[in-house]
């Protein structure tokens, strides 16, 4: 036999296939309104340095086999890919390296895209959007300036979170312990003169449309939204200041609740430490505490505060008293920093008998507690809350009697005639605080008229739509300017501008947030080159909503919120044919990798360490302080390190480049391999070696197919036998409902049975291409090399799916367990359409010898499964 030459060879087959797609555009998107569409996409990458990981193709590629999946089912596909190249990372990187952020990013990007490519992915490139680059944000410019026109951005003074080594606003989400959670740098609370955008004005809106008809998101996803736009119901109330002295105090403040039912049990107040009548309402005895208190909260995060108020509850007594407008009852005012200022009005009522917060805050300083309906006997109120929604009504005057149910409208009706306060709908979102004090960003188009002598005269001109882009300057520093302005503020010429009348303006300095450009990307999608419009009308209600979109379920509120909000005013504005952009919404789990940390805290990477089973030695765990047996040392070193797995990426030094895996095993292993771990939300733990499986069976199918003495198609049999047909039919129907229901790695399984049963003989020839096609939105380069050796001269790509057939799938014969007495004593193989007394004389036979001599009093046939001898 001479020398095996012609094994699968993916560094072979893959490049050749790639450069197929790409000179023949394969993919390209077209909006033919003969056939159906389908859009689908995974949630754009940020570039960063690192490159991807092979945690980030899995989303890719659940997206990819379904795109794949849908051109073979006749629908008009579009797949795009683009990057959200705006944010801080990059101008870090640019301060650190002394490059400019648009060169940085755009080297990252083609790292991506280079990627992206060896993948494998059928993506239409010609329809590639960079949100930093200017023909792309002119239209992110153009929705602000729509939003403005709307009256939904606005300019106000905020609280806000001030870095001053990032020289930047953070988000709350991006501050813990008064630091900013990517570099550890220390914040401070600061009031700023901020971009708003009123999403507060679509909170009910947004709300409503979690339960559109057709929306198929995870109900946890769907139950985050829910929570973080907090809509509730009840009664604003109104808290007048009692005088001292018994003066009169002609100063209230409102307090929002779900639970007036329970108004006579407020025993006190609380304001938020921001709260206005602080400061005012406080009295001497009390100003220097209640002073060092508030400057102490305010310097907390709220994330902080409310975890704290959970644990810890502080606070200090202003001194003041309020009246409890339904019993006239002095109450005192305290000043806690697990109220907020951001939400409801800044203000609370405490019923320490019904809510456990109240009632711990109530025994921690020694104030009373008064239920306002009836406890279950022997429980202790003053020791223990209780909460009901559904009890008698006591300690509450001309309302005793009555079910908690029937109280609750009754007393918003006396509130609101005594006109000590209304209904009230209520929600936790606030406003969108859109500006960042950063140079890598989208500019605002806003200008700022100043007199002569270049004073702002606080009068705002948004910049006519003709001249979009206000494009990003150059600078030579990304830091703010040494009087702390933005470091916009650093180009001057670009800075000092006139206004369309010709009167003398200054531009915006400050930038929008990441989020701008990945607000309406889908959008572009749909007519990137588009030079007049953002996109043309045609085109965008041509594709609709996206019909798929898979990303992190880290961006299950913020990201999906702001997008859906973006969207509906422009469904409002009539520029978008639907009322939500993501109709069907899945989440990839996280894939987690080994990561190696010495005692000190270091992290290595996993090429950097190396295991001596024989030399266990026990070390400190830098994640909690305990002391561990490890194997594994720094390579080449006796620096011993803990072994603990870890979500994949540059923190723990873990991450693995997808490219070094194609080097080794091909795009086709990865791609199957990353499928094949597990359901697609679950979380995986990666195994290199793993990858090694999935390629043994990829290259038994090349020899199924392939003589690899020869290199030479196989002879394709005569006939498919009956096996082999059940076994390719079930991965038919597995592959696809497994592909439409998003179980993706499902599939993978059948198909493996199906080159088992073959064992290396082939089917018939319709037979072994039903094979390829089912294995090709998997294995796309393997599955088109095979497709051309059989002599087509064109892609598979648009090839119509095979169907299934129910005749296929039945079996010819059944295994039938037989039990005297209910224990197994033999098995009897019978055919399928077996009547059940041909069942019983075929068992009866097979276990003779323990049914020998005695009475059959009981048979028991359990159809295609088993049956039973009772005996006597």
């Amino acid at each position: 036999m001479s020398e095996t030459t012609h094994l699968y060879n993916p560094s072979d087959i893959e490049p050749k296939w790639q450069r197929y797609w790409e000179e023949g555009q394969t993919f390209r998107a077209t909006e033919d309104p003969d056939r159906p569409k389908y859009y689908a996409m995974p949630m754009f990458p940020y570039p960063s340095g690192s490159g991807l990981h092979v945690g980030h193709p899995e989303s890719y590629t659940a997206v990819d086999l379904v795109a794949r999946y849908k051109r073979m089912r006749g629908f008009s596909v579009l797949h795009p890919m683009g990057f959200d190249a705006f944010g801080l990372p990059a101008e870090r990187a640019a301060q650190r390296d002394g490059i400019h952020p648009g060169v940085i990013t755009d080297q990252r990007i083609e790292y991506f895209t280079t990627q992206m490519k060896a993948i494998g992915f059928s993506y239409d490139w010609s329809r590639e959007v960079v949100s930093s680059h200017a023909d792309y944000y002119r239209w992110t410019q153009w929705i602000f300036l729509k939003l403005y026109e709307k009256g939904l951005a606005y300019l106000e003074d905020v609280p806000v979170w001030w870095c001053a080594a990032q020289g930047t606003v953070l988000a709350n989400e991006e501050v813990v312990d008064n630091r900013y959670v990517e570099t550890g740098d220390p914040v401070e609370r600061r009031n700023m003169r901020q971009w708003m955008l009123r999403i507060t004005d679509y909170a009910q809106e947004l709300l409503d449309d979690l339960d559109s008809e057709g929306l198929q998101w995870p109900e946890g996803v769907l139950e985050m939204q829910r929570q973080w736009i907090g809509r509730s119901e009840g009664a604003e109330v109104t808290f007048r200041v009692a005088g001292q002295d018994d003066d009169e105090d002609d100063r209230s403040f409102l307090v929002y609740t779900t639970r007036p039912d329970t108004l006579f049990g407020a025993t006190y107040c609380v304001l938020a430490p921001e709260h206005e009548l602080v400061a005012e309402i406080t009295t001497q005895a009390q100003r220097e505490t209640v002073e060092a208190y508030v400057a102490q909260a305010t310097s907390k995060s709220e994330l902080d505060r409310q975890m704290g108020g959970e644990r810890n509850k502080t606070g200090v007594f202003t001194g003041a008293y309020a009246i409890n407008p339904v019993n006239d009852e002095r109450v005192p005012i305290w000043v806690a920093d697990y109220v907020l200022a951001t939400y409801g009005t800044g203000a609370i009522m405490a019923v320490p008998a019904h809510d456990e917060r109240d009632h711990a805050f109530a025994r921690t300083f020694g104030l009373p507690i008064v239920p306002t309906y009836t406890v279950p006997d022997g429980h202790d109120i003053q020791a223990e809350v209780y909460v009901s929604t559904s009890e008698t009504v006591v300690n509450s005057g001309q309302f005793d009697g009555m079910t908690t149910a029937e109280m609750m409208p009754a007393i918003i009706d006396w509130l609101e005639e005594h006109g000590h306060g209304e209904r009230r709908v209520n929600f936790k979102l606030r406003d969108w605080l859109f500006s960042r004090q950063r140079y890598w960003g989208e500019p605002f188009p806003i200008l700022h008229i100043t007199d002569e002598d270049g004073t702002p005269t606080g009068e705002i001109v948004p910049v006519p739509y003709e001249d979009l882009p206000v494009e990003l300057p150059h600078v030579d520093e990304y830091k703010p300017t040494t009087t702390g302005e933005p470091p916009l503020a650093r180009a001057t010429e670009w800075l000092h501008t006139t206004a369309p009348d010709g009167r003398p303006a200054l531009r915006e300095t400050n930038t929008m947030p990441q989020w701008a450009g990945s607000c309406w990307y889908y959008l572009r999608y749909t007519d990137p080159d588009n030079t007049t419009a953002p996109w043309s009308q045609d085109r965008v209600n041509y594709w609709g909503a996206v019909d798929l979109y898979i990303g992190g379920v880290e961006h299950a509120v913020l990201h999906l919120l702001y997008a859906r909000f973006w969207h509906k005013v422009l469904h409002d504005l009539d520029l978008v044919p639907t009322r939500e952009p993501f109709m069907r919404l899945a989440n990839q789990g996280d894939i987690l990798a080994n990561s190696y940390r010495e005692s000190g805290g270091k992290y290595h990477h996993p090429d950097d360490v190396e295991e001596r089973p024989g030399s266990p030695v026990t070390m400190t765990s830098a994640h909690d302080q305990s002391e561990v047996t490890t194997t594994f040392y720094v390579r080449g070193t006796d620096t011993p390190v803990e072994q603990k797995a870890g979500r994949m990426g540059k923190s723990l030094n873990n991450g693995v480049d997808p490219m070094d895996v194609i080097a080794r095993y091909g795009a086709d292993s990865l791609r199957l391999y990353e499928m094949f771990m597990g359901p697609l939300e679950q979380t995986k733990v990666w195994n290199t070696s793993g990858v090694e499986g999935v390629h043994r069976f990829l290259s038994r199918v090349w020899r199924l197919f392939i003589d690899t003495d020869t290199g030479a198609l196989r002879e394709m049999a005569a006939e498919t036998s009956r096996e082999q047909l059940r076994a390719l039919h079930t991965a038919i129907r597995e592959t696809t409902t497994g592909i439409e229901d998003l179980k993706v790695n499902t599939p993978i399984a059948k198909m493996m049975e199906l080159v088992n049963t073959c064992s290396g003989e082939t089917m018939a020839r319709p037979e072994m291409e039903q094979f390829l096609l089912i294995l090709s939105p998997y294995a796309p380069h393997l599955a088109e090399e095979l497709w051309s050796r059989m002599g087509h001269d064109t892609t598979l790509a648009y090839e119509a799916w095979p169907e299934w057939d129910e005749a296929a799938l039945a079996v010819d014969s059944i295994t039938i367990a037989i039990q005297v007495q209910g224990k197994l004593r033999g098995t009897v193989e019978v055919p399928s359409e077996a009547s059940k007394d041909d069942i019983l004389a075929a068992a009866k036979d097979e276990v003779a010898d323990h049914l020998d001599g005695k009475e059959i009093r009981k048979e028991i046939v359990v159809p295609g499964r088993l049956v039973n001898f009772v005996v006597g």
